[in-house]
């Protein structure tokens, strides 16, 4: 691309020059003029060219921003012209007045357009124009995931690819949990600030933060939702309810409880684990710890070795609503501390 892009302006400005000479064949009157109507086709082409250098990062959506910003701008100045504000007076003095209007109007919405380029709003509610890549996949994140926390985790590992989109309305009813006065709301709104922190300092991470307003609290999973259906994207939550609200509106949720469920180890029979005994079970000889997923194990001869971490052999696993029962016994019968 580098080496094209002079070739196609020393091209561009060779036509140019071989326009203005060609042009002194159709007008006899400038016959003499050809090597002067040459130069000036050529100095045309520089200055386009220059102009070309000049918007060096000027992208494409920067054109159809500015070009929305003119459309609106022009349509306003017109509405204005063809006010009852304008219906007398001197012709002369309505023109320069409308000319006047039509730039500065033109001039400020193209402005605003173009410093909003990644975003336009529009006052209908929930109507967006969202601007996305098509190679990154986005995942709307919301407020449970940010006070769960595992999430910056997840992205640690760089398994997450895709970019997360935080809803300014998210952040903001964060916030207003972080500032509860109850002690353990205010707790957990700090910690979801504190995961956002987290989630910002990973490097690979692509984090956007499109504004957005709700005007009621329980708006807030609708926007949710259709907040993903706009941007074709997926949603990310640990919210039950929003999930069962997601699938029905045919939006695809990621559930972080169905990720933690799915990554649970399958215990193979005969197989040992190390565990800590943390309570008697109920029988009398029977104590109780827990997996690292949550797996509660009972361990048969164990009630002596509370407190201490033992080494048990899986005799059987019974699946429950709230997980797996595995039943073990000891191997060797000695602590492991």
């Amino acid at each position: 691309m580098n080496k094209t892009l002079p070739a196609i302006r020393l091209a561009f400005m060779l036509l140019c020059m071989l326009g203005g000479w060609l042009v002194c064949y159709s007008v006899r009157e400038w016959d003499a003029y050809r090597l002067f109507a040459s130069f000036i086709g050529l100095g045309i082409g520089a200055l386009v060219v220059l102009v070309d250098i000049l918007l060096k990062g000027f992208s494409l959506r920067g054109l159809s921003a500015i070009t929305f910003g003119l459309a609106v701008g022009a349509l306003i100045s017109y509405l204005i012209g063809i006010s009852p504000l304008f219906a007398r007076g001197d012709e002369q003095n309505l023109f320069i007045v409308r000319l006047a209007l039509f730039l500065t109007c033109t001039y400020l919405c193209a402005v605003i357009a173009l410093r909003g380029k990644d975003e336009f709003n529009l006052v209908i509610p929930y109507v967006r124009f969202v601007p996305h890549e098509v190679d990154v996949p986005l995942v709307v994140v919301d407020t449970s995931v940010l006070i769960d926390g595992r999430i910056a985790r997840v992205c640690e590992t760089g398994f997450f690819s895709s970019a997360l989109v935080i809803p300014s309305f998210v952040l903001k009813e964060l916030q207003a949990v972080a500032d509860s006065p109850d002690p353990i709301r205010q707790a957990r709104g700090r910690r979801g600030l504190e995961v956002l922190n987290e989630l910002r300092r990973i490097k690979h991470l692509d984090i956007r933060i499109p504004e957005s307003h709700v005007s009621r609290r329980q708006d807030v999973d609708a926007k949710l939702v259709f907040l993903a259906q706009s941007m074709r994207a997926k949603l990310l939550t640990t919210d039950f309810n929003l999930t069962k609200l997601a699938e029905f509106q045919g939006v695809q949720c990621l559930n972080l409880n169905q990720l933690a469920k799915s990554l649970r180890p399958e215990l193979m029979l005969g197989e040992v684990v190390n565990i800590e005994l943390n309570r008697p079970g109920k029988e009398e000889s029977q104590a109780v710890g827990y997996l690292e997923d949550g797996s509660m194990v009972v361990v048969v001869n164990g009630r002596n070795h509370l407190g201490h971490r033992v080494n048990a052999e899986i005799t059987s696993v019974l699946p429950t609503t709230g997980g797996k029962m595995v039943f073990a016994r000891l191997v060797g019968g000695e602590d492991q501390v």
